[in-house]
């Protein structure tokens, strides 16, 4: 039986939804992994390069409507409302013919469109239309001309790496990477950041070499200002960051309990068996051991402690994490952890190397409400925003907080199409921790928000006035407490517009 969070109509919690399938994949990663190269999150043309890698325009990629590869294994239902699942065998692997363009070299006039595959020319949709140097500049709507990356036509490395579809089953190994313990992994990232300080500063390699054995970069202050501010963001900004999976649903929980509910994260090391690496012979190795909890439905298996090692898919060439990971590169390892334990949870496999795809919300639903209750054992409740006000949605997330942070874990997610997504900063199908509330000095009331991809889109990109894209601590004192990269705020009435749903599990 449902618990009632208070006596008005507008606390009692709804009806859990039967089926929910929230995930996209954050495109920062996924163009990272294309490229395998890191790209840089905050440069003003890093929306052009993911526009150019994605094979999408910008504005498209954050809608299902456009079969966006954010969205792979996803569609949106016959009514146009709700995200459903593709079948595995609607789903097509594209080969380097697919992608071969005709030679538009001999185009001069609008009917010579017809010519390379473009029926009825003049009738084509206008996408977008601007004057330069004056001349008129024309993006015509067609899906026809060529074959790009979508929700449902990926290559075959794609496939294998972001989606569940796959014919071999077993031990499971993304493609172009290693299975790589986080400690490792760490000092590769440390050497490499020793490596381009030593460079900035004028040191050659002997010295670098000396440094990293003597103390950080020997008595060289700058670098040992840098060294300790690197120590500082290691204990203190450990946020999850979303990988290149199509699980929003898991990272936006799995912050939202840690945020409000940190006691409830498993980080202490403890000893666990492994006996992959001989025959019959056990082996002791360091791990954690996870207790993740059955709440009925999909996405869900019987109660359990799940152990995991520190084994995680690390790309060959940029060694960084391929799936979930810290927000600062020598951070935590328990948001990499949290995710594999999902994985080894929902497959009910027993080895160390579980097919971490399998949290992709193409593979059985995602559902970030019901995700933070399997992390702390508690009662998921649902509040559609379709029967309430922006002012009785700002008024649970009060109940709910103290000193404008939550202390209870908050999730909200967002409609599953709509054309108010496009340039607003926000993500259709996409699940988002809620942390806390803010009020302006007028009469405004906004409710703090943090998208797990750890990133937000490039200044310039934002175009509704009901935002705060920088929430900092002189307005909204917890955000000392975080890496606020992927924080802001929205208006009440704002999100009422945007997002479907919020939760909480207490």
């Amino acid at each position: 039986m449902m618990q009632f969070l208070g006596s008005s109509d507008q606390t009692k919690p709804d009806h859990p939804p039967k089926v929910v399938n929230i995930g996209a994949v954050n495109p920062y990663a996924l163009t990272e992994v294309i490229l395998g190269r890191p790209i840089d999150k905050t440069s003003p043309v890093v929306a052009n390069i993911i526009s150019e890698v994605l094979q999408t325009q910008y504005s498209q990629l954050f809608d299902m409507k456009h079969d966006s590869v954010l969205y792979p294994g996803l569609k949106l239902n016959s009514k146009g409302k709700e995200a459903e699942r593709i079948r595995s065998e609607d789903m097509k692997v594209l080969n380097e013919d697919d992608f071969i363009t005709p030679d538009l070299s001999r185009i001069s006039k609008l009917s010579d469109l017809e010519h390379v595959g473009l029926k009825n020319p003049l009738d084509l949709k206008v996408e977008k239309a601007f004057l330069q140097g004056g001349q008129l500049n024309l993006v015509l709507h067609q899906k026809t001309l060529g074959k790009n990356l979508s929700n449902h036509a990926l290559t075959n490395s794609l496939m294998e790496t972001i989606t569940p579809f796959r014919k071999h089953r077993g031990q499971w190994t993304a493609p172009n990477c290693v299975w790589g313990t986080t400690n490792e992994l760490s000092l590769r990232i440390q050497r490499k950041r020793l490596e381009n300080l030593a460079i900035n500063l004028g040191m050659g390699m002997g010295m670098m070499n000396r440094a990293s054995t003597v103390g950080p970069l020997g008595s060289t202050q700058m670098a040992q200002q840098e060294m300790d501010q690197e120590m500082v963001q290691m204990a203190q900004f450990n946020d999850p960051v979303q990988g290149a999976i199509a699980n929003s649903w898991l990272i936006a929980a799995l912050h939202s309990v840690a945020w409000s509910d940190p006691y409830r994260i498993c980080r202490d090391e403890s000893f666990i068996l492994d006996s992959t690496h001989k025959e019959k012979e056990k082996e002791k190795r360091r791990g954690l051991r996870i207790k993740l909890y059955s709440k009925g439905g999909e996405n869900d298996a019987h109660t359990a402690e799940i152990d995991v090692d520190y084994d995680i898919p690390v790309n060959n060439v940029t060694n960084w994490p391929v799936y979930c990971r810290s927000s600062n590169s020598l951070g935590a390892v328990w948001p990499a952890m949290y995710e594999k334990a999902f994985a080894k949870w929902l497959t009910k496999g027993s080895g160390e190397h579980p097919d971490i795809t399998q949290t992709s919300a193409a593979a059985a639903g995602g559902d970030p409400i019901k995700a933070m209750a399997q992390i702390n054992d508690r009662t998921p409740h649902y509040f559609f925003t379709s029967s309430r006000s922006g002012q009785d949605l700002v008024g649970l997330v009060r109940a709910n907080s103290v000193s404008f942070k939550t202390i209870h874990p908050m999730c909200a997610y967002t409609h599953a199409s709509g054309d108010h997504y496009r340039g607003s900063n926000l993500v259709a199908n996409h699940a988002y921790s809620v942390l806390g509330w803010i009020s302006s000095p007028g009469t405004q009331q906004y409710i703090v928000l943090r998208n797990p991809w750890g990133v937000t889109e490039p200044m310039g990109m934002t175009s509704y006035s009901g935002m705060l894209d920088v929430v900092d601590r002189k307005i909204w004192p917890p955000a000392d407490m975080l890496d606020r990269q992927g924080v802001f705020a929205l208006e009440a009435d704002s999100f009422k517009h945007y997002f479907a749903c919020l939760g909480i599990a207490k």
